[in-house]
């Protein structure tokens, strides 16, 4: 699910191609037509879909289409990569516990918008991204996976955003996969990864550069 540009889809549409991947994309769907993220879509090949948001009088109508789309496409697991809407409890609970998204920054610090300007503000020396199963609160769910990018004297908001994307890119195919692969499961609101805590670190993933 996407509403922009797609650089984190890019870089799912690239993993998908690896011999052994466990995920296939079936479907691209975005809430906003002709954004450059549909054309990286079919240029790979994959089915897109668009849903205006706008077109509808509420969430609840708008979900209702997005999940029929989704199902009728044979999706098991759905990864929002960029996806600029707040879902609704009832999209939640549809696909609780198959629904994925992508935070740039090391939840639960900093949770919302401009986390780049904010870090920076705090004064933090560690900021990054997560990869979280998606839960009625925004930017709460369990973790899956989460990649540290070291904040550097001089620091922009745009010069740190360029390098937490960088993780983005790394760390999103590798949770997609430990999830599709059958290789993680929740224990409460923790997730758990095959291998216990050694494999619990190796999702504590540190970004080059």
């Amino acid at each position: 699910m996407i509403s922009g540009r797609g650089s984190n889809l890019q870089a799912l549409l690239e993993a998908a191609t690896r011999p052994g991947y466990p995920a296939e994309i079936g479907l691209v769907l975005s809430n906003v037509a002709e954004v450059e993220g549909l054309a990286r879509a079919a240029a790979a090949g994959v089915e897109t879909a668009v849903v205006p948001h706008r077109d509808f009088a509420d969430r609840r109508s708008f979900e209702k289409v997005v999940s029929m789309r989704l199902e009728e496409a044979g999706c098991s697991l759905v990864a929002q990569a960029g996806f600029m809407r707040v879902v609704t409890p009832w999209f939640v609970a549809r696909w609780r516990d198959r629904l994925i998204n992508i935070h740039p920054s090391l939840l639960p610090a900093f949770p919302g918008l401009d986390t780049h300007a904010r870090a920076l503000a705090a004064g933090v020396r560690l900021h990054g991204c997560t990869v979280h199963f998606v839960r009625d609160e925004v930017d709460q769910g369990p973790i899956i996976g989460q990649a540290a990018v070291p904040v550097l004297p001089g620091d922009t908001p745009e010069a740190l955003s360029r390098r937490v994307l960088a993780a983005e890119h790394r760390l999103y195919p590798r949770c997609l996969a430990l999830v599709a692969a059958g290789r993680t499961r929740l224990d409460g609101e923790r997730v758990l990864h095959d291998g216990g805590a050694e494999a619990d670190a190796q999702l504590i993933v540190p970004a080059e550069g």
